[in-house]
């Protein structure tokens, strides 16, 4: 169990028990650098070790009741609904995300974990076909299920260090897969946590096991065998470098972002545009931008442009910033100084570059101010990549098509937010649109996390989302029944 004491060693989760390595290191909240816990990490014969386990068990745990799976499931989301408040401390002090934002965090978790005991209950059913539609058929009827490909190496990032560690190790219990869990080094007590309530279920040894190991290691894992499944969620180098290096294994992969937040020339109302605005501002910058869908874009109709980005300005100028352990903080750090001076030389060069900054553009320690400019040139860094931060950039475009070409612009394509009220114009973005999903009448933060999740282009592949994870971690066998009376 994690330590009140923040200088107690947190033990890692080998094969469902806990475990300590020689080495450690310390995890530190990146808004005052105080120290938050110190973690073990295993040495490479524990992480043999949990390999070995976990292919070991695959067939037995494939072949767990329904039931079994599902009441594990159902007992870690009862059992984070018992520990939110202590569980979104944690995430605030080690991510340094304000904490209603990981309050908010902790229910996702909540959600997707039940949505995965529901899933583990009607998941495999096994679907009937019959043959007989040629003459050769005649008697044969085909039913088609689905079983665990293999092992499960999740790799979750610092940014939803709860919940994208459920949605990695929640679709594999679910679908009776092992995993193997590689929390994020800056923020793995989170997703060590979840390893305190999977403890306390029924669920075979060997069958999951939550490992710090330093990315330095993750190589080797990556290029295990006994691994053929890998769900990363993180930036796009690492990503494809993943997936060039083991070709033949199934790689679901969920990066980048640069999301566009289109407002097309129907959503021109007072109260429309204030609505646009108030989006827009809290979803550039919750999460201090660290997220793969927050808005960086910003695509406005010149015939609702002037009106709207005053309302921009003044509603990122309302963001409270500060201590993210304040209730009343909408922005905090973002997770390292590091991250925050990139950002930084991001704006720099896009404001040496010609741009016009309208507001923010201060830098304290790990915090960066929220941040809005306009007349960014589309070659600039800013323009071309994930700035992960609070800055948003707003463009002027000249109706529906060229708003959506230049949504297009970008080499990402996760999501897009489209403010319409038109349907047929909704249904026009839905075709054009090139990403994973295009929200509309609101931003392109929007996930739900029971819905398909992911992107096109240079955003990924494969989908997460518990049954299109599930889908994901398991592939299609068919029995035919040959002698049938049909």
């Amino acid at each position: 169990m994690p330590q009140s004491n923040v200088a107690a060693t947190t033990a890692f989760w080998l094969a469902g028990r806990q475990a300590t390595g020689e080495d450690t290191f310390d995890v530190t909240s990146p808004w005052d650098g105080r120290l938050v816990g110190k973690v073990s990490v295993p040495s490479d014969a524990q992480v043999e070790e949990a390999v070995a386990a976990a292919h070991a068990v695959r067939e037995d745990f494939a072949a767990t009741p329904a039931h079994v799976r599902a009441a594990a499931l159902d007992h870690v989301s009862r059992r984070l609904v018992e520990r939110t408040e202590e569980i979104a401390q944690l995430i605030s002090a080690e991510n340094g995300k304000p904490i209603k934002w990981a309050r908010g965090e902790v229910g996702r978790a909540v959600s997707v974990f039940r949505f995965a005991a529901e899933e583990a209950r009607r998941f495999n059913g096994g679907e009937a076909q019959r043959l007989d539609t040629d003459a050769g058929g005649q008697g044969r009827l085909a039913l088609t299920r689905r079983f665990p490909k293999g092992v499960v190496l999740g790799i979750a990032p610092f940014n939803f260090p709860l919940n994208l560690c459920a949605h990695k190790i929640a679709p594999a219990i679910a679908a009776g897969a092992p995993i193997i869990l590689k929390p994020a080094p800056a923020t793995p007590l989170s997703g060590l946590i979840i390893g305190d309530l999977l403890a306390e279920t029924d669920l075979p040894a060997g069958s999951w096991s939550i490992l710090p190991v330093a990315n330095d290691k993750m190589p080797a894992l990556v290029q295990d065998e006994r691994l053929p499944v890998i769900s990363f969620t993180g930036s796009e180098k690492v990503g494809y470098a993943i997936m060039d290096s083991v070709p033949r294994k199934h790689c679901t992969l969920e990066l980048g972002g640069n999301g566009a937040a289109v407002v097309l020339g129907d959503f021109a109302s007072d109260a429309d545009l204030d609505w646009a605005a108030t989006r827009i501002a809290t979803f550039s910058n919750y999460q201090g931008g660290q997220s793969c869908i927050s808005v960086q874009r910003v695509i406005a109709d010149a015939s609702v442009y002037d009106r709207l980005l005053p309302r921009i300005v003044a509603a990122v100028e309302a963001q409270v910033t500060g201590d993210p352990g304040d209730d009343k903080t909408d922005v905090g750090p973002l997770v390292s100084e590091d991250a925050a001076k990139r950002v930084e030389s991001w704006v720099k060069e896009a404001v040496d570059s010609g741009a016009t900054l309208l507001t923010g553009g201060d830098r304290d320690g790990a915090s960066y101010a929220p941040t809005v400019l306009t007349d960014v040139p589309a070659d600039v860094t800013l323009s071309c990549e994930e700035v992960f931060g609070p800055v948003l950039t707003v463009q002027k475009t000249d109706g529906e098509a060229e708003a959506l070409a230049a949504a297009n612009s970008s080499k990402y394509g996760l999501q897009a937010g489209v403010f319409t009220h038109d349907l047929q114009a909704a249904f026009r973005a839905h075709r054009a649109l090139e990403v994973g999903g295009v929200v509309i009448g609101d931003v392109p933060s929007y996930r739900a996390d029971q819905m398909p999740y992911g992107g096109a282009k240079q955003s990924g592949v494969g989908r997460e989302g518990v049954k299109f994870a599930m889908d994901d971690y398991t592939y299609e066998r068919v029995l035919v029944l040959t002698g049938l009376a049909l």
